[in-house]
Order: structure tokens, then C-alpha cells, then sequence
């Protein structure tokens, strides 16, 4: 256990403490030197995680080389000796393990009871590149990385306004891992950033390795199988989500930010919506939405038609149909499950392969499990057909965490056609839409604008309309500040000369 006492005026005293709080630790070092020749001094820091030429430059050379005068005290070594900008006064032995556990040097002084910490921190990073989990088709090919303050500043170069806050936090009792709010003063609602900071405070647990953890601690409905915050790698998404009023929670060692609140229109658009017309922007919705449908439904309705309501079909598709099957030893329920079972396995499984090959192996495998179930009569080929059909659709949707909720879905609906028809994915359907509408996201209803129906907000819902008629921004739990831009920016075509 870390003690909270604050440091000792002795020395000794106080490495004996550091070093039981270090045993067994062989990567931590405690350099013994001394300042002047006359005063004691350690400087402790973590092998590795710290840039030991710059502590050499910047800590031990001047520090050792220093005429010790009649004034000698931390102030002094701080304003006259230690060429660094970045450095902490430490009080208490938390404060000097903190700061050596995160890569930060501390200096030890004898008769001092406060030491120094010293920002020269080393870690290695990734360079920044294009996401990989959300492809660009238009717009910024940056993407956030692993480190903290480099995800801090690619916001910062698109929002330079001083508007722009940061709150940090620590949450994991051993990982202490660093988090930060950001959001814009004056957008954001301040009972909203309250209530982010509170759920997040109330987090206790040993470790947060990824932004994941923090979203199912601090989600409305943990049993709802529905993503009620948006996560990105895109700093412009991030950037146009703070510019709209929402609260954006970074953790240090992911590339995924968290989004809040979000709702389930939020899940369904894309950033190159703004970046194109209006027109394509519109469009391209509809067809996700189509398709959604497509996604979620059709290997259900197709299980119900043959199983109850065959009248449906016409007579020439349904004889046709029935050749297809009538060497099919299992019910179309069955079949359904075994395909969409098995596509959901392919696709996982081309996930976890390595890259190089996973693609051309989860196709490969599709094509030959296809041909193959069908030549040997396990299921028929308009089964196939539609399961091929289902997961391009489900490709349609932008967000991975939709796409697999809409994958999940769809199991008990197809139980509920084999059983009970199309009546069953009625009931299946009233079931989710009632679900959906006693969701919220940090107080935002899920289904807004259309549950309830906020008539400005259908503007950027259902379609994209021009940016010259987008006014006010979705703000969703307060009316001030709400308009974006003013009237009178529509353009007009020009004359020409007479």
C-alpha cells in the first residue's frame, strides 16, 4: 500500500520508505549524488520511461555543479538550476510514485520535505495514420493514436477557440489511467459535463485498459444490447460532435474516443454526409436506412413466407423455391440459422486472422461452404442468396457497435417467424421500438427527433439538408446558444451580363 504521509525533512528516512515501496522492482533506479559536493540528494526514476540524456543535461550536470550558497531550497532549485519547463513540486510519498510511474523523474533533497518532478517522460508511439476500423472516402485522413496528448492536440488544431476545456481524471486503482473531458464552453450544457465528471468519478476498479470499460460503467441502460455513446478514431467526427454541444472523454493508451450523449440517427450517419451535397448526403441515408431494414429483417421474412404464408409468393417464384428445396431435410428455420450461424463465424473469423490473409479467407470460405452446403442438400440456394444479400446490407451500417446489435437482433426475430409468422416479427419489431424509446443517453432520448418530435432537429436526421439551412445545432439537453449561423446565407445564382 502506497503511503499518503507527506515526505521527511531527512533523506534517508525517505529512500528507505521508497525503496520498500519499490521491492522487487529492478527497473526502478535510485541515483545517489550530491549537490555541490556538500548536500545529499537521490534522483529515482523508471528505466525506460524516461529520456535519461536530457536528465543528464538538464538535472544532474547543473545540479551537482551548483555553488551552495546561503539560500538553498526548493524554490531556488527551481527557478535557478533546472532548465526544464515542465516541473512539479511533490509533498507526499503518492505524489513521488505517481510521478515516477508515469515516467516523470523526482530529485530527493536532503533537509527538504518537498522534492521535484521533472517532465521527461519517454514513451513510444505510433505515428498518426488513417483509422482503420472507419474508412475515408472524403475528408481528413488523420486518425487518433494510443497517446493522450497527441489525441489533445489534433482537437486543438481543429478547434483553436479557448473555448475548448479539459477536465482530467484518474480512474484504476494500479493502472491510474489518465482521463480527460473535453468539450466547448458556451455549447455544452453544464449539467451535462456535471454528470459525465460524476459518473466517472464513481468509478472504482482495479484498471481501465481501454475507453470501453469507462462506456459500460457510465451507459444509462447496461442491458440494452443498443450503444447509447458514440466511440471514434476520427478527430474531425470528435471535432463536429463538440462543435454540436457534446461532451467527448479521451483515455490515454486508445485510439477510440467516447462520444456523449449520442442517439440512434447519431449510429447511422457518416462524416462524408457533410462533406459531399446535400443531395448524395441525403440519399445515402435512405439507403442505409433501407438496408438496416434489410439487415434486420430479411432472413426472417423469408422464413415466415415459407413456413405460413406461402399465398404470398407468386406461383411461378414458389414452385421454383420449392424445387430448390425439396431435397432439404430441415425446416427453413433451421436453415436459416445454420447459414447466418455460419456467415457470423466466417466473418468473426476473418477478423482475427492475420490481415494479409483474413479477407481472402473469410470470402474464400463463404463461397466454398455455399457451394458445398448446397451440393450436399443441407440448405437451398435462395437461402444462400439471402444470407449473401443480409450481410452486405449489414455492411451498409457506419458504426461497428450498430452493426453487431443489428446482427444479434436478428436470431430471436427469425425465432419469433419460424413460430409465429409475420405476426411473430411484428411483435419482435413493437418489441424493439418500444425498447428503444425508454432509452436514453445522459438524458437524451434515444429516438430523438422523432420520440419525441423535435421539428428543427429533422433537418439533419432523416435527410441531410444544406448547410446554409442547418441553424441551430442539435442541442439536446438546453436551448441556449443554440443557433449556429445566421439567415441569409443561401446562394443565389448569379446574373450575367446583359
Amino acid at each position: 500500500m502506497i503511503k499518503k504521509d507527506s515526505l521527511s525533512i531527512d533523506l534517508a528516512e525517505n529512500i528507505k520508505v521508497l525503496e520498500s515501496i519499490y521491492a522487487d522492482c529492478s527497473d526502478v533506479i535510485f541515483r545517489h549524488f550530491s549537490i555541490g559536493n556538500r548536500i545529499k540528494a537521490i534522483l529515482i526514476y523508471i528505466e525506460g520511461m524516461s529520456d535519461m540524456e536530457e536528465m543528464d543535461k538538464n538535472v544532474l550536470t547543473p545540479l551537482m555543479l551548483r555553488e551552495i550558497g546561503r539560500q538553498f531550497d526548493i524554490q531556488t532549485i527551481l527557478e535557478k538550476n533546472l532548465a526544464v519547463s515542465a516541473v512539479k513540486e511533490v509533498s507526499t510519498f503518492k505524489d513521488v510514485t505517481n510521478e515516477v510511474s508515469s515516467g516523470n523523474p523526482v530529485v530527493l533533497i536532503n533537509h527538504q520535505s518537498q522534492g521535484v518532478s521533472v517532465g521527461f517522460a519517454k514513451s513510444e508511439k505510433r505515428s498518426i495514420q488513417e483509422p482503420t476500423s472507419e474508412s475515408v472516402v472524403r475528408g481528413p485522413r488523420d486518425g487518433f493514436i494510443e497517446t493522450l496528448s497527441t489525441n489533445i492536440v489534433l482537437l486543438r488544431q481543429k478547434i483553436k477557440s479557448t473555448d475548448l476545456k479539459t477536465k482530467s481524471i484518474q480512474i484504476g486503482r494500479y493502472s491510474q489511467t489518465k482521463v480527460v473531458i473535453m468539450y466547448i464552453e458556451g455549447l455544452a450544457d453544464h449539467a451535462l459535463i456535471q454528470e459525465v465528471e460524476n459518473r466517472l468519478n464513481r468509478i472504482d476498479i482495479d484498471g481501465v485498459l481501454e475507453s470501453g470499460y469507462i462506456e459500460e460503467f457510465i451507459k444509462d441502460h447496461p442491458y440494452s444490447p443498443f450503444p447509447q455513446i458514440l466511440n471514434t478514431e476520427r478527430p474531425d467526427v470528435t471535432a463536429a460532435s463538440l462543435l454540436e454541444g457534446n461532451v467527448v472523454i479521451l483515455t490515454d493508451g486508445t485510439p477510440f474516443v467516447l462520444i456523449a450523449p449520442t442517439t440512434f440517427y447519431s449510429l447511422l450517419q457518416s462524416a462524408e454526409d457533410y462533406y459531399g451535397g446535400f443531395i448524395i448526403g441525403t440519399f445515402l441515408r435512405w439507403l442505409r436506412y433501407a438496408f438496416l431494414l434489410v439487415a434486420l429483417l430479411l432472413p426472417s421474412v423469408y422464413v415466415a413466407i415459407l413456413t405460413y404464408h406461402q399465398e404470398m409468393v407468386p406461383t411461378s417464384l414458389l414452385i421454383s423455391v420449392a424445387k430448390s428445396r425439396e431435397q432439404i431435410p430441415f425446416p427453413a428455420l433451421v436453415e436459416a440459422l445454420l447459414m447466418e450461424g455460419s456467415f457470423e463465424a466466417l466473418r468473426e473469423a476473418g477478423i482475427r486472422l492475420p490481415k494479409n490473409i483474413g479477407s481472402a479467407i473469410s470470402i474464400v470460405g463463404a463461397l466454398v461452404i455455399g457451394q458445398a452446403a448446397v451440393s450436399a442438400g443441407l440448405v437451398s440456394a435462395p437461402m444462400v442468396m439471402v444470407v449473401a444479400i443480409t450481410g452486405i446490407a449489414s455492411f451498409m451500417i457506419p458504426r461497428y457497435s450498430a452493426a453487431i446489435t443489428l446482427r444479434i437482433l436478428r436470431f430471436p426475430i427469425m425465432f419469433l417467424a419460424g413460430t409465429l409468422g409475420l405476426v411473430g416479427i411484428m411483435l419482435g419489431i413493437l418489441t424493439i421500438i418500444v425498447h428503444m424509446c425508454t432509452i436514453r443517453s445522459f438524458g437524451v432520448p434515444y429516438l430523438q427527433p422523432l420520440a419525441p418530435i423535435r421539428n428543427t432537429e429533422l433537418k439533419d436526421s432523416i435527410i441531410r439538408a444544406p448547410w446554409w439551412s442547418l441553424k441551430n445545432r442539435p442541442h439536446w439537453t438546453s436551448d441556449y446558444n443554440k443557433v449556429r449561423q445566421p439567415n441569409g446565407q443561401k446562394p443565389s445564382p448569379s446574373k450575367g451580363k446583359e
